[in-house]
């Protein structure tokens, strides 16, 4: 075989090699994010009911005292 089309190969063969690694870490990373930002999301959301309810009760102590 022809030393050019051996170089032809390996070349296209690591540079598919290179673009697997580089998607699949994309991908991975894109799914952290994802996990964190659901994480995050819930937080807010106990953080919101928990306002939510405090606000609602004070409301509630200060219709009774009027």
């Amino acid at each position: 075989m022809n030393a050019a089309l051996i170089h032809d190969k390996l070349f296209i063969k690591t540079f598919w090699e290179q673009k697997i690694v580089s998607h699949v870490q994309l991908t991975e990373n894109e799914e952290q994010r994802m996990k964190n930002s659901a994480r995050l999301r819930d937080e807010w959301l106990i953080r919101l009911e928990s306002r939510t309810k405090h606000l609602k009760n004070f409301r509630d102590a200060q219709a009774v005292k009027l």
